[in-house]
């Protein structure tokens, strides 16, 4: 039923517009979601990648030959240890631990047994002596003796310790 000179026409127009704008609405709202999600998605795929890297680290350490490690004993710990503790970073998602820097320092002093100053830390990982990659390696080697993998039983000498891991 359309009105003389066409007055139906414009508000079946307006109606299909206030349609279109709620479709449209709708539309960026879902967008706005699936960004989220995809967010989130990214986060959990790069979490899970963490977790893999270190259980593949955990296996290559198990993996190693049982022969002794110099200085193991004086060490107070050797690699099965050092596996120990990352297998328990893993299940506490420790990022920390778990990250690329942080496997070479473990997986050094998993494989020497001795006991390091932070320079003889950074020159075996091909780092540079000057003090500020020295003091950034102490500060790495401290945050690994909160969490009971290494121990300093002197004042800048860390070596492998399990004690707080139960070993």
């Amino acid at each position: 039923m359309l009105s003389e000179g066409g007055c139906g026409v414009p508000s079946l127009m307006e109606a299909l517009e206030a349609r279109r704008a709620e479709v449209l609405g709708q539309a960026e709202r879902l967008r706005e979601q699936i960004a989220g999600l995809s967010e989130e998605l990214s986060r959990a795929e790069e979490r899970l990648a963490r977790l893999q890297i270190a259980r593949e680290t955990v296996e290559e350490v198990l993996a190693a030959p049982s022969s002794p490690v110099p200085d193991t004993d004086a060490a107070g710990g050797g690699a099965g240890e050092v596996a120990v503790a990352l297998v328990k970073a893993e299940a506490e998602l420790d990022v920390t631990v778990m990250s690329q820097e942080y496997r070479e320092i473990i997986a050094l002093f998993a494989t020497s047994g001795a006991a390091m100053r932070c320079k003889e830390v950074c020159r075996h990982l091909g780092l540079g002596i000057e003090p500020r990659h020295v003091e950034g390696m102490r500060s790495k080697l401290k945050r690994l003796v909160e969490r009971g993998i290494l121990a300093e039983p002197s004042s800048g000498l860390f070596k492998v310790d399990g004690r707080k891991q139960g070993w």
